[in-house]
């Protein structure tokens, strides 16, 4: 896989997260663990993304 490949994907990955997160965030009552855990993978594809890009 080429490394814009890579990071194009990364980057649907981290957008899927955002919206997982939202929708987490929609529910009448959401799971704080669930939150805890999309954040800290969207956090880490961001730092994946920001590191194959410089």
């Amino acid at each position: 896989m080429e490394l814009n490949d890579q990071v194009e994907s990364l980057r649907r990955r981290h957008a899927a997260l955002d919206e997982n997160i939202r929708r987490e965030y929609g529910r009448a009552r959401p799971n704080d663990v669930a939150l805890r855990e999309l954040k800290l993978e969207k956090l880490y594809v961001k730092e994946e993304i920001d590191r194959l890009s410089h």
